[in-house]
């Protein structure tokens, strides 16, 4: 299976086939009236029990509109547990840990792009597809930026890492050139400098100034840094709706028709909590964190009301998830006495190998493709946009091997098939640790959470001589480690993780590369010495 094409396979199989019949039906759609448009919302750092169609207490009624009116996933992933990483398998189909990335986030403007402009990724396929393509928000993935000229930038004030390169002068290997035909967005988070708007590949105003943003009302922690003069972290949400607005506009009155996908990876929840003027005090009986959440949702409300006005929400499908799980150092104790569970009936948080720190919200709205009220069970995984709309264009045939290496298409769920699209998910912390799922069975390849953080008051001892073994089905809470008791099933997983290291793929195709071996742990290695490198 890993010699033959992707093409060969599902011509080999008879549930290829009924995929490609399913591609070929939406391939006619497309040639009849066109693909649908895509609008993909990112939010930063939101849990599964946050939004209050989960239980949570901040109302939140454009995501439960969206429930209501499209489809919920309830067992949707990401591939990592921090943001860069997921970026990164969110628009090119592969795991992160294949990426010269092996742990952590980009951090810094002199850190150099992490995609590859020479592979082929979501948002190039959908332009080679005929769709114009946009990036509105946080980027997160680096750009390769002109280094100043030397002596300059000598004054001691300017000395962070952020001031070590020209923002006078275009850079490459941003949005623009990973595929989308337009972009305005920010280069990481908002606690990461440089501070200023960037649109295309240029900045839109030079740094002046340094600047940082408190973290919250509890915690004054800023991080100081290059920053344009009129940069503020609580306008850029109303700033992201305005340019999601008007980009949608002009796709709408454009001449050429053409589809449009629109990527909005916002920059909330996550710290600097900085809700806007008109969002902040709104829920002062909690914290600044409900108005951001309640002005996060106002973001998703915004764009809903534009495709309605411009006319496209009926040939629209919407799709809003997050990049990891709830972030705990944002301090909420007021939320938390209320009975706040961002994380849901999950273990753990941002950045942990544990669910809380890579399962998330998921909502598809397709008016009258996906059902309205509707809910998945199937195990999906952020990595699988690019087969699913491949498979919604009927494009699989054009993925060629050495891209989507870890996609699966979910397509089929959209339309209601009650199916299992991925034999097993990998996921990632933010120190590099690994843990596998498989149906009921998740095996944590580490005897820790794997970094991060816990949420307040979970006082669950892990038990564990060398990984750890869950049922989620029995032990969703992830306290029960059977790894002693069933040896069979750790061996399984191990091996198929083995073997996604050694292929450079999940997906049925010829082997790839990955970019340096993936696996570090001595012990985890030593007991099992097929995840070695070989």
């Amino acid at each position: 299976m890993n010699r033959i094409s992707r093409r060969e396979f599902l011509k080999a199989t008879a549930a290829g086939a009924a995929v490609l019949a399913i591609g070929r039906g939406a391939s006619a759609a497309r040639a009849a009236g066109g693909g649908p448009n895509i609008v993909l919302i990112l939010a930063d750092d939101m849990g599964p029990g946050e939004p209050s169609y989960a239980g949570g207490i901040v109302p939140t009624p454009a995501l439960d509109r969206l429930v209501k009116e499209g489809m919920l996933f309830s067992d949707a992933h990401t591939s990592s547990s921090v943001c860069t990483p997921t970026r990164y398998g969110i628009l090119t189909g592969r795991y992160n840990w294949r990426s010269r990335l092996k742990s952590g986030v980009l951090f810094n403007a002199t850190d150099k792009a992490l995609m590859d402009p020479k592979r082929l990724n979501l948002p190039n396929f959908l332009q080679n597809s005929g769709y114009h393509t946009a990036c509105i928000g946080k980027w997160h993935l680096g750009a390769d930026f002109v280094k100043p000229p030397r002596g300059a930038g000598a004054d001691k004030k300017k000395r962070s890492a952020s001031w070590r390169v020209d923002y006078g002068k275009p850079f490459k290997n941003g949005p623009t050139d990973m595929g989308f035909d337009e972009a305005f967005f920010i280069l990481s988070s908002l606690d990461m400098a440089p501070y200023v708007y960037l649109r295309n590949n240029r900045a839109v105003s030079l740094p002046t100034v340094n600047k940082g943003f408190p973290h919250n009302e509890y915690n004054k922690y800023q991080r100081i840094g290059a920053a344009a003069a009129d940069f503020e972290a609580h306008k850029c949400l109303a700033d992201w709706a305005s340019e999601s607005r008007s980009y949608i506009k002009r796709r709408a009155k454009d001449a050429s028709k053409k589809p449009f996908f629109l990527y909005l990876p916002l920059t909330s929840p996550h710290t600097p909590i900085a809700p806007g003027k008109a969002f902040k005090g709104k829920y002062k009986q909690y914290s600044w964190y409900a108005d951001f959440m309640a002005e996060t949702d106002w973001v998703v409300a915004q764009v809903l009301e534009q495709l309605k006005e411009s006319g496209v929400e009926e040939n629209t499908l919407v799709i809003f998830t997050s990049d990891n799980g709830f972030a705990p150092y944002v301090k909420i104790p007021k939320m938390f006495t209320a009975g706040y569970k961002p994380s849901g009936p999950w273990r753990g948080a941002k950045a942990t190998i544990y669910e809380g720190g890579h399962r998330v919200p998921f909502i598809v709205r397709w008016p009258g493709k996906v059902a309205p009220g509707s809910k998945s069970d199937a195990t999906i995984c952020t990595t699988d946009f690019f087969a699913t709309f491949a498979e919604l264009l009927g494009k699989t045939d054009q993925i060629p091997d050495n891209a989507a290496e870890d996609s699966f298409s979910f397509y089929p769920c959209l339309k209601g098939r009650k199916i299992q699209t991925r034999p097993f998910t990998i996921h990632h912390s933010i120190s590099g640790k690994f843990a596998i799922r498989k149906g009921d069975w998740k095996l944590i390849l580490a005897k820790d959470r794997g970094g991060g953080w816990g949420l307040p008051g979970d006082n669950t001892k892990t038990t564990a001589k060398v990984v750890q073994l869950y049922n989620l089905k029995d032990d969703p809470g992830e306290t029960k480690n059977l790894e002693e008791t069933r040896a069979k099933i750790v061996e399984e997983l191990v091996n198929d993780l083995a073997e996604a290291l050694r292929n450079g793929r999940t997906t049925p195709g010829k082997k790839q590369k990955n970019e340096g071996w993936p696996y570090r742990d001595g012990p985890t290695k030593a007991k099992f010495p097929q995840l070695k490198e070989s």
